[in-house]
């Protein structure tokens, strides 16, 4: 591993190859420079999303440049369970893994790629054109459409700061959280909490599809519905309905993996070569790896949550205290959907895996309990709605610690009881009840988490500091000082 500590003394906004930040010999007034700094503005050309410079030759995310590299690491193969022509967007981009790369290969991303700082007058010249043509769509998209074009929000700050733009990026860089206490774990969750093409205004309670049109069907996202569910002891049946309708759709479009997708994928496992290969990567790459993988995850948590009715009227606080208590304990519930239980493996960076590929994060215990809760919650069947709404009460859960306004999260929580339990009684299913895992459980998971994170920093601090996650390191690392503080 190459380790660039972030904290770099005037860092550039994104790392770019080629430029060495910093660098005594560089000029302020230099041509390329400012070129290079126009270069976001010009979206991913492999999946739409922010762009953060270039990467392996091409214009990328942060994103689409971390599963490049991935994809060029040892004996890595992908398959496409389709015709080898997905389409490949900011929606789409993690469920083919083969059509991704080809994408990435189509479009010229190579480990031999030009760096920027050697580029040819020719090819500067024509990245400059594109600079300027993107700038120009830019600006007539803001002059027609004004507000509705890329609207900013936040989540109630009174001194305004930390507003969105309409598409936050999915992906993460290290440059970006600089903040700290509660308000940088805030800011981690918001900025990295969209992770599809919808653009979100949560003040207006309308969707902007990605074509740029305001959707035509109703949403709960901010619906009056909602406010008195939260204000009002007793909520009519009406309302209920609505919330459960919200929470589904909320689920629907954020479950992260399609269930056909994964069904379709359940004998597609690795071969003994493969988790040779996994088991002789360094603990290190491993524990980045999986780091990467629940982050991706939480971030669709993150993105429930937000369009989850009831969840943005919450004040600023107990948001931040439900999705830093609860988002890991989601992840948890949602691997039930992408694990096997019949051969106890669970879907992984394309694949099906046991818990033998995962032996050199050196946390064998803790994945031989995550993959028993996979198993026990898998033998209750739920379906997806169970799924949605069993989740949706995972986190809004009133016990949490350091809650300001305990009694809208009881009264929401309640609702969504009413709806959990009448779903089932519709469907004759509320014998499961007695069945569902006791809360204790997965904390105990979510702690072991902590308490291994907490053991690995100890010995690779360097690693975990430039090369982990922002928002993983913001989840976790904050409860990993508060438990080696206490364990002192």
């Amino acid at each position: 591993y190459k380790l660039v500590s972030s904290r770099a003394s005037a860092p550039a906004p994104w790392p770019v190859p080629g430029i060495r930040q910093g660098h005594a010999g560089s000029s302020a007034h230099d041509p390329s420079l400012s070129l290079l700094a126009q270069i976001e503005v010009i979206p991913c050309k492999i999946c739409g999303d922010k762009s953060s410079g270039i990467h392996y030759g091409v214009i990328t995310c942060e994103g689409c440049k971390g599963f490049f590299r991935r994809s060029q690491q040892g004996n890595v193969t992908y398959s496409c369970t389709r015709q080898q022509n997905c389409q490949i967007d900011r929606t789409s981009r993690n469920r083919c893994q083969h059509c991704r790369l080809q994408k990435c290969l189509s479009l010229g991303m190579s480990r031999d790629a030009v760096k920027f700082g050697r580029m040819s007058k020719k090819q500067r010249d024509s990245l400059h054109a594109e600079v300027q043509k993107q700038l120009q769509q830019q600006q007539q998209q803001q002059q027609q459409g004004g507000e509705a074009v890329a609207p900013a929000y936040s989540l109630g700050l009174a001194n305004g700061q930390l507003k969105l733009a309409s598409s936050p990026d999915l992906d993460y860089s290290p440059e970006r959280i600089k903040m700290e206490s509660r308000a940088s774990v805030f800011y981690a969750l918001e900025m990295q909490a969209s992770p599809d093409l919808s653009r979100l205004d949560i003040s207006g309670g309308k969707r902007v599809q990605a074509g740029g049109d305001v959707g035509e069907t109703v949403d709960f996202y901010t619906s009056p519905n909602f406010t008195s569910i939260l204000e009002s002891p007793d909520s009519s049946v009406t309302e209920i309905e609505h919330l459960t309708q919200n929470v589904l759709k909320s689920y629907r479009e954020t479950c992260q993996l399609r269930l056909e997708d994964l069904q379709l994928l359940r004998l597609e496992t690795f071969s003994w070569e493969e988790v040779r290969s996994y088991q002789k990567k360094s603990m290190e790459e491993m524990w980045e790896r999986c780091a990467c993988r629940i982050t991706e995850a939480i971030q669709y948590v993150v993105e429930f949550a937000k369009r989850m009715g009831g969840f943005m009227e919450l004040c600023q606080n107990d948001q931040i205290v439900l999705l830093k208590a609860g988002a890991m304990e989601v992840v948890l519930v949602r691997m039930c959907r992408a694990f096997n239980s019949e051969n106890r493996t669970v879907f992984f960076e394309g694949k099906y895996a046991g818990p033998e590929l995962f032996k050199s994060l050196g946390c064998n215990e803790l994945i031989s309990s995550i993959f028993d809760f996979a198993h026990s919650l898998c033998s209750l069947h739920f379906s997806e709605n169970e799924i949605a709404l069993f989740t949706a009460l995972v986190l809004i859960n009133s016990n949490r610690p350091w809650l300001q306004e305990k009694g809208k999260v009881e009264r929401l929580q309640n609702n969504l009881e009413l709806a959990f339990k009448h779903m089932l009684r519709k469907t004759h299913r509320e014998g499961i009840l007695a069945k569902l895992p006791p809360k204790g459980k997965l904390r105990s998971l979510c702690y072991q988490h902590v308490e291994k994170l907490r053991s690995f920093r100890q010995m690779y601090p360097i690693i975990v500091h430039a090369l982990f996650p922002p928002l993983y390191k913001e989840l976790f690392s904050s409860e990993c000082e508060l438990q080696g503080a206490a364990a002192e």
